[in-house]
Order: structure tokens, then sequence, then C-alpha cells
């Protein structure tokens, strides 16, 4: 793939993440034997919130994936080596589009709207990727180790988080939670190093920047 064809990849999943109908490759995950709990008031307001939040991470993580594949194309070295790289980032992107399409879908049913600032989630987003990517493939994996394990944490708070009767929800957030889970071992399998102390924290920071503003807008 050259630099005009890689260029166009990434501007399609852009175009795509943000402003096309997302499909999913699995069926949303359910909960059939807790029945569908009808949410009201302050319950129903706190999970269209939370489940808001996470279509932003969604949004941010496409956004990663697809600059941390753009990067592992045009990087030097050996061409077959990059492209299967790239072909790993895209595979946990696969992943994520299930879960753009299910918190969608959910955030639709409790009536709510998802961030207005998408456009900007993913532009940072697409630029930490980007420059994570350009430090060698070692560093893009352990970015992704590290991502995921925050994500991971933010999920499981949401659990504690969410009205109890919201079975719908709590499935989709748990099914998200193992899938974030899998692809942090398969970047440690691939060969990711542990990141620095100080660039974890500000990827925490940044992490809770978004989160607090996403539940807002």
């Amino acid at each position: 793939m050259n630099l005009v064809d890689a260029g166009l990849t990434a501007a399609d999943s852009a175009l795509r993440t943000l402003f096309a109908p997302h499909r999913a490759a699995r069926p949303c995950p359910t909960v059939p034997e807790a029945g569908a709990a009808e949410l009201q008031g302050e319950d129903k307001a706190l999970a269209g919130a939370l489940m808001r939040v996470n279509h932003v991470g969604e949004v941010c993580a496409q956004a990663l994936y697809t600059a941390q594949a753009l990067a592992a194309r045009l990087a030097p070295g050996d061409a077959a080596a990059n492209e299967r790289l790239a072909r790993h980032f895209e595979a946990a992107g696969q992943d994520e589009t299930d879960h753009l399409a299910w918190t969608k879908s959910r955030i639709d049913e409790l009536g709510t709207h998802t961030s207005l600032l998408n456009p900007l989630w993913f532009a940072g987003a697409f630029g930490i990727g980007l420059l994570a990517g350009r430090l060698g493939e070692r560093v893009s994996l352990g970015f992704v180790v590290e991502t995921e394990r925050q994500v991971e944490a933010h999920l499981a708070s949401h659990m504690d988080r969410l009205p109890p009767q919201d079975h719908a929800s709590r499935a989709i957030v748990a099914q998200m939670k193992d899938d974030e889970v899998r692809h942090a071992r398969e970047a440690q399998q691939a060969g990711a190093v542990e990141l620095p102390f100080p660039v974890k924290m500000a990827m925490k920071a940044a992490a809770k920047v978004m989160t607090t503003v996403a539940h807002r807008v």
C-alpha cells in the first residue's frame, strides 16, 4: 500500500466512524432472562450519559487503531511485517466497530445523543495514535496495552455506576470489557513494551478530560 492508498484508507475510516451508520459483525449482547427494564428519570439520564462516554471511547479507539495501522504501513523496513502489524490493528478495530454500533443503538434507546465533540475526539486520538505508531512497533503495541488497561478499568467503574436494573447497558459494557482485555493480551503477546510511568499518567489525565466533558456534551 502506497502513501496515497494508506491516506485514503485512513480518511475512509474517519468518515465511516463519524458519519456513517455502524454495522456490527456480532449480535448486540443481551441478557434475555433479565427482561426489558424501563428506566425513568435520573436513572435513564445517567445511563445515557455513561453510554455516551463509552461511545466516545470507541470513536477514539477507531482513531487510534486507524492511525497506528497507517503508521505501520508507512514505516521503513520489512513491508510484510509492517502489513501484518497493520492488519493486527485493523482486526482490533473491527471489534471497536461492533462496540460503536452497540453503544449507539443503546444511546438511541435511551433517548439521548452521542457527543457533539466526536470530530474533535477523533482528531486528537488519531494524532496520538500516529505518534505512537511512529515510535516503532513495540512502543505502538505498548500503547495499545496501556490504553486497553485503562479502558478496562473505566468500563469496570461503569458497571458499578449503571442503574442495577439497566440490564441492556450492562450486557454491552461487560462484552466490551472482555474484548478490551483480549486486545491488551494480544498486544502483549505480539511484543509490546511497558510504557514509562509519566506517559501512563499523561494518558490517564487525557482520558479524564475526555470522559468528564463527554458525560455532558
